[in-house]
Order: C-alpha cells, then sequence, then structure tokens
C-alpha cells in the first residue's frame, strides 16, 4: 500500500523540473557544528541544530562569515532533534521528534529564542502525538499565515504528514491528525512564502506538493551532498545543508513552477474561506 500512495512521488521525480545548480553561502566554521539537521532563517541569520546525540542548543550562524554569534541552550536534553521552523521574530521550533526505532508513543515541540549571544532558557514545550503509533520524523514545518505546525514522518517508500492542533496546550499531549502524504526518505521541508505550496526534501531530491491539498505537484534534484539534511526558505530561494564537520550551505534557486503554485494555491484556499465564510462553499 505504501508504494502505492507514494507513486504520485516517483511520477513526478521521472518528469519533474531539471535539476539546477546551486552557489555556496557559507561554511560552517563552529566545530561544535558537526551534523547540521535542521535549518532555518532568522532575522537574517542561519539557524541550525545538530542531529540527534547533542545536547539541548541551537547555533545562530552569521551567513557572511559562517561563525556562530549565538547559542541557545536549555535543559534537560533532548531524545533526537531533527529539525527546525520557524517561530515568528527571533524564535525557532525545534522539533524533538526522531525515533529510528519506533518506539517513542508521543513526541516533542519547544519554542525557542535564537540570535546573536548566548543565553540559557526555559522554553515552553508541547507534546505531540499521533494517531497510529510511533513514527520517526525528521521535518517540521509551521504554515506562515496560521502559524499551524506540520509534522512529516519519514519512512523509507513514502511518508505522511501530520497535523498539530492550531493552538497547542503545554498541559496535555497535542493530538496529531494525518493531512496527507509525503515521498519516502523526507529529511527536511519548508513552507513557501505565501503558504500555498510546500517543498519537502530527500537526500537528493525536492518535492513540490500544493497546500492545502498535499498533491505532488513536481520534482527536482539537489546538487550532490554527503548526506543532505536541511532545507530553509531564504527569500526567492532555497539553502540547504549536509551533515560533517565544517560544511557547505547551499543556496537553491526556487523554480518558477513553484513560486506560481504557491501563489495560485494559497489565492485559491483564500477564495475558499472567504465563500464558506458567506456561507456559499466553492
Amino acid at each position: 500500500m505504501a508504494a502505492v500512495v507514494a507513486l504520485p512521488f516517483l511520477l513526478g521525480a521521472a518528469s519533474g523540473t531539471p535539476g539546477v545548480g546551486a552557489d555556496p553561502v557559507l561554511r560552517f566554521a563552529d566545530p561544535d557544528i558537526v551534523e547540521s539537521s535542521g535549518l532555518v532563517v532568522v532575522d537574517g541569520l542561519v539557524v541550525t541544530v545538530n542531529d540527534s546525540g547533542d545536547s539541548g542548543r541551537v547555533f545562530a550562524v552569521d551567513p557572511a562569515t559562517g561563525d556562530t554569534v549565538g547559542v541557545t541552550s536549555w535543559s534537560p536534553d533532548p531524545v533526537d532533534v531533527e529539525a527546525l521552523a520557524p517561530a515568528g521574530p527571533g524564535h525557532v521550533w525545534v522539533a524533538d521528534t526522531g525515533d529510528n526505532r519506533h518506539v517513542r508513543d508521543s513526541v516533542e515541540v519547544l519554542r525557542v529564542p535564537v540570535g546573536r549571544g548566548d543565553r540559557s532558557v526555559e522554553p515552553a514545550s508541547y507534546e505531540l502525538r499521533y494517531p497510529d503509533g510511533p513514527h520517526d520524523a525528521e521535518a517540521l514545518v509551521r504554515h506562515p499565515l496560521t502559524g499551524r505546525l506540520f509534522v512529516i514522518s519519514k519512512g523509507v517508500f513514502s511518508g505522511r504528514v501530520y497535523a498539530a492542533p492550531l493552538r497547542l496546550r503545554a498541559d496535555r499531549p497535542n493530538a496529531l491528525v494525518a493531512v496527507g502524504e509525503a515521498p519516502g526518505m523526507v529529511t527536511d521541508a519548508t513552507f513557501l512564502p505565501a503558504g500555498g505550496g510546500v517543498v519537502v526534501r530527500t537526500y537528493t531530491s525536492a518535492h513540490l506538493a500544493a497546500y492545502p491539498s498535499w498533491e505532488p505537484v513536481s520534482s527536482w534534484d539537489l546538487p550532490d551532498q554527503d548526506q543532505g539534511e536541511g532545507l530553509a526558505l531564504d527569500g526567492r530561494d532555497l539553502l540547504i545543508s549536509t551533515e560533517g564537520a565544517r560544511s557547505e550551505v547551499l543556496r537553491v534557486l526556487l523554480p518558477a513552477e513553484a513560486r506560481a503554485t504557491d501563489r495560485q494555491s494559497a489565492a485559491w484556499t483564500a477564495l475558499r474561506w472567504v465563500a464558506a465564510a458567506r456561507g456559499t462553499p466553492l
């Protein structure tokens, strides 16, 4: 069944947009950044986090130099951090969602302040619970307009998209709801600016899905990386990162088709919301 579900994404890979070139943006200078897994741009800084095995901390990096200019740390240490997502000015969502052995009944997201300067914080944390048992997940996205979080699981042949409640509760588990399908081996993802498109990445390729249907639109090859993990939106382009000491962050042009899908899908969704509010669903 999983292979059947993943078929549209596989077809997209065969007929999608040709691969595009990439330009180096920075090289991480900090020897503590050895497994860059999540990536997000906040207030002009590139923010990253190490994969499982690190303590609770995120790094804010100056893209002009590659130097770490701020570290936010917290305790207790996470289980397996895998992703970051924007959380408004000066903040990121940290996804403690890794579960290679599929033993975690629930996972956690934390809202963490980031920026220049080191700080130790006690971040707000929220427990998320899947409706269908444990999953390994390496991608967390936040809708740019509504703020809703989505977790994307990492399966060999296909993954699933799970929506969190619009308002998270810190005092009890928050039930996730399955809302869509994803390609296999997703390592990160990002919403596009208008909120009508989502780009998910694997180790070797990027896949565009329309929102809110999560239907696949196209795909394209990404530049070769040792272990491509991170993906972030930076204006009209994408940034991608890989694990490894002193690894590079590359800039990849976002295909015109992706920008068009983002605008069109967002506009159609807005029309549906207005029509529904007036009692005349489209």
